[in-house]
Parts: C-alpha cells; sequence; structure tokens
C-alpha cells in the first residue's frame, strides 16, 4: 500500500487579486446605456452576481439600480422573448 505525501494532496492556488472595470476605466453607469447594462445581465435577463462580474460593491449597486430602473423605463425587457 502506498501513502502520498502532503505536498501532493496540497495544491498552492493562486489567488487573482480582482480589480472592478468600473474604477479602472474611471467610467460611469447610466440607465440609458443599454449596451453596457447587458454585461452585467445573463441570457435570460438576470443580473449577474458581483462574483461573476468582477465589480466592487458601490458599482455593482449602481449597476443593479441602473438596470432597474431601465427595464422600468422598458429600454430593457424583464423577460427574454425567447423563453415565452
Amino acid at each position: 500500500m502506498a501513502y502520498r505525501s502532503k505536498d501532493e494532496d496540497t495544491k498552492k492556488e493562486v489567488k487573482r487579486e480582482k480589480k472592478c472595470r468600473i474604477c479602472i476605466k474611471d467610467d460611469t453607469v447610466d440607465y440609458k446605456d443599454v449596451q453596457s447594462l447587458t454585461r452585467f445581465m445573463n441570457d435570460r435577463g438576470k443580473i449577474l452576481p458581483r462574483r461573476v462580474t468582477g465589480l466592487c460593491a458601490k458599482h455593482q449597486k449602481l449597476a443593479s439600480q441602473a438596470i432597474k430602473t431601465a427595464r422600468q423605463m422598458s429600454l430593457l425587457a424583464n423577460v427574454d422573448e425567447n423563453i415565452r
């Protein structure tokens, strides 16, 4: 029976520091810019979480509020048309 050493069992994970796209570019989130808002939504129209979008908490909140405002003004659809 062969035994494994602890070095084989543990793999070193390199943690990459995530940077907010909007903070780096010094950009703003606007409800009228539908093209940029669709980057923060999945194909069904749901708002993606921070761990997926890579935004900081401040800009994730602004992005979600902008998406909700655009939905109310009918600039964005609430549900994708292909689902219905």
